[in-house]
């Protein structure tokens, strides 16, 4: 646990409770994924928060525990080999604390490796796509006359969200009957997509059935309520 003091980044967001799992993230759709889990874990953890509109992920110390200069990040002072372990990308966060949970992720290989792929959907598609939505929708991006990179990614956006509702046709959910990393990681961006984005009606969210009646599945869960919101902003 005295590890930590070797990571720059306690030197600005010190650690209280140095035996818990730090996280360094703000409640994004990317950094709401770790939030999520960890609260469905019950791991004990200390939720730091990184103003990335102040550009706080390019500090000097940030960018020592991730050098990419993106939120989340974790600092776990009991890793796997008893030293440590800091790892940054949410989606390699969510394999790492499942495992070390022993939940959230089937145990049967194949069943791993389905949820794995699910996983790599959200990170390698629903992820990027949605948030050029948001960019081009109410960020920047609007100022732009030339509505055709809007359009675009709001066509990818739909096609993305008619495979997710094709997969939860007689699904609970991504896996099936159990809850997953699939789902967690996913669920802030559906979320953000129709709320934050403001782009329900450009995708029409309202004409699918089985993805509006899971993310109020996943919305009443009481650990995704939470971690919607930590790290609370002022």
């Amino acid at each position: 646990m005295s590890g930590l003091s070797a990571f720059p980044i306690t030197s600005r967001w010190p650690a209280q409770y140095p035996e818990r799992i730090q996280l360094y993230s703000l409640n994004t759709p990317n950094g709401v994924k770790v939030s999520i889990m960890l609260e469905e874990t019950g791991l004990a953890y200390e939720p730091h928060l990184v103003d990335i509109t102040n550009d706080e992920s390019h500090t000097p110390e940030f960018l020592a525990l991730n050098p990419n200069g993106k939120i989340p990040a974790i600092i776990d002072p009991d890793g796997p080999d008893g030293a440590p372990l800091a790892l940054f990308e949410s989606g390699a966060i969510l394999l790492y604390l499942a495992d070390k949970c022993g939940r959230f992720i089937p145990a049967a290989s194949s069943g791993r490796w389905e949820c794995i792929q699910w996983l790599f959907f959200q990170m390698a598609s629903i992820g990027p796509m949605f948030g050029q939505v948001g960019y081009f929708n109410i960020f920047a991006g609007r100022e732009m006359a030339d509505k055709r990179p809007l359009q675009r990614y709001v066509a990818e956006s739909k096609r993305l969200l008619n495979v997710l509702e094709g997969r939860l046709a007689g699904r609970r959910w991504i896996m099936g009957e159990d809850y997953s990393i699939a789902d967690i990681a996913t669920i802030g961006w559906v979320n953000n997509l129709i709320t934050f984005y403001e782009a329900r009606e450009l995708v029409s969210y309202d004409d699918l059935v089985h993805v509006p009646a899971w993310l109020d599945r996943a919305l009443a869960r009481p650990a995704v309520v939470r971690g919607l919101q930590i790290p609370a902003r002022d």
